[in-house]
């Protein structure tokens, strides 16, 4: 591989997609392989949260993705409402996963990532100053590729992972989900449609094309992933579960899979890094594995981009394991439970279980903090002791006094510093920081100067009045102005 390649990402789904995007465009140069070849129809994730939506705008692609689809405010799974999230996107958009990949690839491409499909990676060895991965190319030759970093964004049967040596502990979930994409002779009137009977679960979402897809599990008929499924089973667990099977016909693909909730202990060794998947598996329920993976991917690239482009402490890239870990196991949980519960409550019980439920989501804090749960609008990174408290949190995306907003500011994939308009930094300080920070102002009701992370969250906030002193703080965060990276704050 080209000295030029300093990144070799495994694996073309929405994780490894979007993390190249976020290289190339920093100046990284980056190559992917995938053992896959594309336009496959198949796809199981269609749920893209409000978070992974403003992940897309700062990047300037969440538009495309929006007209793939069909946006719901309310996730009819839990009957969570979505529409008051404090964020211009308080809804889930219901698309297939293949547009999110298409969306992501072009980017990607745009910016001159090499993407080789029908490689296989098959083993890696690393050493102190980079990492070699045999390869077995389109034409079936083995090559060894050789990178600064590699990520594994290869999967739940991740072969990074597993070179690596590491477990994936965790257990089976649910076990003979069906899943396929059909039409509807007979569409419901107001979709997405779910039901839940005890022994039989389905759940009708449309994709806005005319498409719909169906998940169904029956609890006394649980097939290995091998074993063949057709449409007249899937049919007969609809009508259990919804009452009826709105005429469904003409499948474009059907599919039988197993659920595991699984997370590796470690999302980093050496100079190798885990994303998605290949990080943590979840249950379907909520629809927030994939997009937990894309955010990864958005945490990891700026660290990556910040330590080969502009030379910030290596240690940078410890934090994204210490921040991603986290959140991978809450989703893990959070998820689990919620299919738990709709799945596994004892018939006697399923009455009171929906009462309760109804009756806590009528609760405003509880329905808030579900929804901001849900969307991923509440993920917070840990601050340090005595740090302002906004430090560590999501960044808003507030209007700035040039006419534009935050997050079309950070698709420079910078470090934005927003200043209220009456208390700029001196400009002696912000033309230092040239290149390096983007500074803007506000003219909304604050009194805080706060710095934003190129993946949209703080990493420094101060309300010091005085203009040198909250000079001198942000310089703490702030290593060096000439390419010399950026410590962690």
């Amino acid at each position: 591989m080209s000295s030029d390649n300093r990144v070799l990402i495994v694996g073309a789904g929405p994780s490894g997609l979007l993390l190249a995007g976020d290289l190339a465009e920093a100046g990284v140069s980056c190559t992917v392989v995938e053992r896959r070849v594309r336009d496959s129809q198949l796809t199981r994730a269609f749920a893209v949260h409000a978070r992974t939506l403003e992940q897309l705008d700062a990047r300037g692609v969440a538009d495309q993705l929006l007209a793939t689809g069909v946006r719901n405010p309310v996730l009819q799974f839990l009957g969570i409402d979505l529409s008051r999230l404090p964020t211009r996107y308080p809804h889930v958009l219901v698309t297939p996963q293949y547009h999110t990949e298409r969306v992501l690839r072009e980017r990607a491409v745009s910016h001159g990532v090499d993407i080789r499909e029908g490689w296989e990676a098959v083993a890696l060895e690393q050493d102190a100053t980079g990492v070699d991965v045999q390869v077995r190319a389109a034409d079936g030759s083995p090559q060894t590729l050789r990178a600064a970093y590699v990520v594994g964004a290869d999967g739940r049967n991740s072969m990074v992972r597993r070179s690596l040596g590491l477990p994936f502990p965790g257990r089976s979930a649910v076990r003979s989900m069906m899943l396929a994409d059909v039409r509807l002779a007979d569409p419901p009137t107001k979709p997405p449609t779910v039901g839940a009977v005890g022994d039989a679960f389905a759940i009708l979402v449309p994709y806005g094309d005319g498409w719909f897809r169906i998940m169904a599990w029956n609890r006394h008929h649980e097939m290995p992933d091998s074993a063949p499924v057709d449409l007249e089973e899937i049919r007969a667990i609809a009508r259990r579960a919804l009452g009826r099977d709105f005429g469904m016909h003409d499948p474009r693909w059907i599919s039988r899979f197993h659920s595991d909730e699984r997370q590796s202990p470690r999302y980093r060794v050496g100079r190798v890094f885990l994303v998605g998947d290949a990080a943590h598996v979840h249950s379907p329920a909520g629809g927030m594995g994939m997009n937990t993976s894309i955010q990864d991917a958005a945490n990891l690239g700026w660290k990556l981009a910040a330590v080969l482009r502009d030379g910030a402490p290596e240690t940078l890239l410890d934090t994204y394991e210490a921040e991603r870990h986290p959140v991978g196991r809450r989703v893990l949980r959070m998820s689990g439970a919620l299919l738990r519960g709709v799945l596994t409550t004892p018939r006697a019980l399923r009455g009171v279980r929906d009462v309760a439920a109804r009756t806590v989501l009528r609760l405003p804090p509880v329905a808030s903090r579900l929804a901001r749960a849900m969307s991923g609008i509440d993920i917070a990174y840990g601050a340090p002791a005595g740090a302002d408290p906004l430090t560590g949190r999501r960044a808003p995306d507030i209007p700035l006094t040039d006419g534009r907003r935050l997050y079309e500011v950070l698709r420079g994939r910078r470090f934005v510093l927003v200043t209220p308009a009456d208390a700029p930094l001196p400009a002696s300080v912000t033309e230092a920081w040239a290149g390096t920070v983007e500074c803007v102002t506000t003219s909304g009701p604050t009194s805080r100067s706060v710095l934003v992370r190129p993946d949209a969250y703080i990493a420094w906030a101060s309300s010091e009045q005085s203009a040198q002193r909250r000079a001198d703080e942000l310089g703490r965060t702030l290593v060096g102005h000439r390419g010399d990276g950026i410590r962690p704050g």
